[in-house]
């Protein structure tokens, strides 16, 4: 189970993509950032949601055997709760679904936090944050997709920062305890701002496994972000 967000408070927390990584050499990319990363971030693609096809729970099943990391499985697919119980029993220990992709999204929340996991719900950038107001009060996480989701190596959407910043006063005007995540186009260049902004977990892929080091590039963004 992740940390909650009360228990990490005043942290950043830092979630390598391995959409990013080599995936001939998935378990020794995971290795390089062990030392430094809080969760694993883990992009399923089904190619009807998004343009894009990845993985299934085979390989989260496989990931799970070679490391200790917390597991953020970001389902980018259609209808989700079809999947959602194999990928927790594959070791999810979050799972994300669009709300976009849910015809009854509060059911598939109950039974992702029903299996034992943490439940969070995900934003495309044109989607606006009433999709979800309803169910901010049963949610371990926010995602605010910060490009159009589907491909690694995009551009951070500038509007995406008033986006992060209004969540984050509902949440503190409302008194709730969720983690807001953002992912897309995350590096050193905009970690501070998108911190300040209100989100306390930073998801990343070329900005960590395109470094030479991609240890040193989890903790230099922590850094940043933290940087007074």
């Amino acid at each position: 189970m992740i940390a909650t967000y009360t228990e990490t408070q005043g942290r950043v927390l830092i979630s390598p993509s391995i959409l990013s990584a080599d995936f001939a050499r998935l378990a020794d990319d995971i290795r390089k950032v062990e030392t430094e990363a809080d969760w694993l971030h883990i992009d399923v693609m089904d190619g009807m949601f998004v343009p894009n096809i990845t993985i299934g729970p085979p390989v989260v099943a496989s990931i799970r055997k070679h490391t200790a990391l917390p597991l953020d499985v970001h389902l980018m697919i259609a209808d989700p709760d079809r999947y959602v119980e194999a990928f927790v029993a594959a070791g999810a220990d979050l799972v994300t679904v669009h709300a976009e992709a849910c015809t009854h999204l509060d059911r598939v929340l109950q039974h992702i936090r029903s299996l034992g996991a943490g439940a969070g719900v995900s934003l495309n950038p044109a989607t606006p944050l009433t999709a979800i107001e309803e169910v901010l009060d049963r949610v371990d996480l926010v995602l605010l997709m910060t490009v159009n989701p589907g491909f690694g190596g995009q551009k951070f959407i500038p509007s995406m920062m008033d986006k992060i910043r209004r969540l984050r006063a509902q949440a503190e005007h409302a008194g709730y305890a969720f983690h807001i995540q953002v992912d897309g186009g995350i590096g050193p260049a905009n970690a501070r701002e998108i911190y300040v902004a209100g989100a306390d977990v930073l998801v990343a892929g070329n900005s960590i496994y395109g470094d030479a080091d991609p240890a040193e590039a989890c903790r230099r963004l922590r850094g940043l972000a933290c940087e007074s």
